[in-house]
């Protein structure tokens, strides 16, 4: 394996430790903010309730009101100090998942066939926004589901427990209406899930058809059609935020609903413990249950919120799933070949289109360190399809055979072998270190890498290596020279770059061309172009026009 890899395997493996402290630090906190909300209300109740009981005679001279008044102010201070502290820890322990999820997640994005099948599809906002959508709904699951569920566990084991001590008779009314409170919970999660995916897709649909009519405005104006365009997007945006309403209607009843058992099962206890005798003072450890209820279910009354995040977390996980199906977790070493390729020979590979239709042909094809290869054909003739092939996005295994070094490589093992640079690569919204995808890099070749590409000066006035960037803020031609400088920087034997003459002019692509070709000697590196190899200075060219009859061309 190599280092790279092995870095980042262990930067998860660290991090994921990390995550664990952190989480059960955070889960005792959240434990000690609800147990000091509910001994706080009940210390309090007995405290009242004692007062009363001493009265004004001689048993108020020798109540020492001291203690119970020191534990209010203890139970207060604790439960404020630990819902902050649950809060920050929490967040702590939930940034550090990202390290992980989101680069298990990064890489296995790329390799999964929906990404392979048509490019970045990132590119698309509403993607884009779901994505990002359910990235963070999965991120903070557990602040959001996980604690507030069990917090709320421990709190119902402890003061049923407590019931049982003091009332036990309770039990009769107060467990079947927990039991049925579970089972309206149960009955409401499918369907708050299918309102919640009606909202989201009818705001999606409606924000689409705006974004639509946005780009549009001189014709639709023309057509004088615009302001029907606009009515009818806004009235979408307008339904779809009433149905939100609606459901929030709902979840604020249900929420009602859960408020009134902790009301209902202190009413019940102090009600059983007073058929059971108790008076005076020996009613006091009831009351003091009855109203840890009434904390309890005041603790609850979000119950709503906690269904809406698990919804969430449910649809984000299939979602996520979706972009990753088929593809490991983890980047798994090729058995029998290094991480050094010095040749790739394609035989009768059949061209295919991003959708899997044929193109028409077959490609034979011998590709070799230190003798880069230019890809040259008309624009739409499938030279990005067919660079998409032999980096292993494309499911073409059928009939062809792709072998480096002698050993036959299927469309997963290429993937861990090849970089391929397409000219539309995604700009993150991060710094520009994190941009170039090489954390092994010193500041010294990133720097190099950048200047190469001419890029540097440009990093330099943004703030450097470290100065944030994102897809706006580059244009077209910078957005396109950054990933030519990922290229450099990358560790992989196989270079495969789509138009890196796109967006610029004509003399600044030969010279970084010629540069790329220089510093990537020592890898296969095949170039996909408009223009003949003699555009670019020590390459060699592969015809590519569509016809069958030119397309198989063997280069020895």
């Amino acid at each position: 394996m190599s280092p790279f890899i092995l870095s980042v395997v262990e930067s998860k493996e660290e991090a994921r430790r990390g995550s664990i402290f952190w989480w059960r630090l955070a889960m005792l906190l959240a434990l000690v903010a609800l147990f000091s909300g509910v001994l706080l209300t009940g210390v309090s109740v007995w405290f009242l309730g004692a007062v009363a009981l001493a009265g004004a005679g001689g048993a108020a001279y020798t109540f020492n009101f001291h203690i119970p008044a020191a534990l209010i102010r203890l139970f207060a201070m604790a439960r404020t100090a630990a819902k902050y502290g649950e809060r920050l820890v929490g967040h702590k322990a939930a940034l550090l998942d990202q390290v992980s999820r989101r680069s298990m997640l990064f890489s296995a994005m790329a390799a999964a066939p929906k990404v392979r099948g048509a490019s970045w599809q990132l590119g698309d906002q509403d993607r884009l926004a779901d994505f990002v959508d359910d990235v963070e709904n999965l991120d903070f699951a557990k602040l959001r589901v996980g604690i507030p569920l069990l917090a709320t566990a421990g709190g119902l084991a402890f003061v049923t427990a407590a019931t049982l001590f003091v009332a036990p008779m309770a039990l009769a009314v107060i467990l079947p209406l927990l039991f049925g409170t579970a089972t309206c919970a149960r009955w409401l999660l499918p369907r708050l899930a299918r309102g919640w995916q009606h909202v989201r897709l009818g705001k999606r649909a409606a924000g689409r058809r705006l974004g639509a009519g946005l780009g549009a405005v001189v014709p639709l104006q023309a057509e004088r059609t615009w302001q029907k365009t606009l009515a009818a997007s806004f009235t979408a945006l307008s339904g779809a935020d009433a149905q939100f309403l609606q459901l929030r209607c709902k979840m604020a009843a249900a929420d009602t609903l859960v408020g009134l058992l902790g009301p209902i099962a202190g009413l019940v206890t102090l009600g059983c413990a007073w058929l059971m005798g108790q008076r005076g003072e020996a009613l006091l450890p009831a009351a003091f249950v009855a109203f840890a209820w009434l904390a309890l279910g005041e603790a609850t009354q979000g119950a709503s919120r906690i269904l809406l995040a698990r919804v969430k977390e449910d649809a984000a996980s299939k979602a996520l799933k979706a972009w990753t199906t088929g593809t490991p977790p983890e980047i798994a070493t090729i058995h029998g070949l290094s991480s050094c390729v010095s040749s790739l020979e394609i035989v009768a590979m059949p061209r295919r289109a991003p959708d899997g239709r044929s193109l028409g042909g077959t490609v034979d094809l011998i590709l070799e360190a230190g003798r880069p290869t230019v890809l040259s054909g008309p624009s739409g003739c499938g030279k990005t399809s067919l660079l998409k092939q032999v980096a292993g996005w494309l499911e073409a295994d059928g009939d062809g055979k792709l072998t480096g070094d002698g050993i036959e490589l299927a469309n997963a093992s290429r993937r861990q072998l090849v970089f391929l640079g397409l000219h539309d690569a995604a700009v993150l919204s991060d710094t520009v270190r994190e941009n170039l995808f090489a954390p092994d890099a010193t500041d010294a070749e990133c720097r190099a890498a950048l200047d190469i590409v001419e890029l540097g000066e440009r990093v330099r006035l943004a703030g450097g290596l470290e100065g944030w960037i994102t897809q706006d803020t580059l244009s077209l031609g910078e957005a396109h020279r950054l990933n030519l400088a990922r290229a450099l920087l990358s560790p992989l034997p196989i270079i495969l770059l789509d138009e890196p003459g796109e967006h610029l002019d004509t003399e600044q692509a030969r010279r970084i061309v010629e540069r790329l070709i220089a510093q990537l000697r020592d890898r296969i590196l095949l170039i996909s172009s408009h223009k003949a190899s003699g555009a670019w200075k020590g390459a060699r060219e592969f015809k590519l026009d569509g016809t069958p009859s030119e397309i198989r061309n063997r280069i020895d």
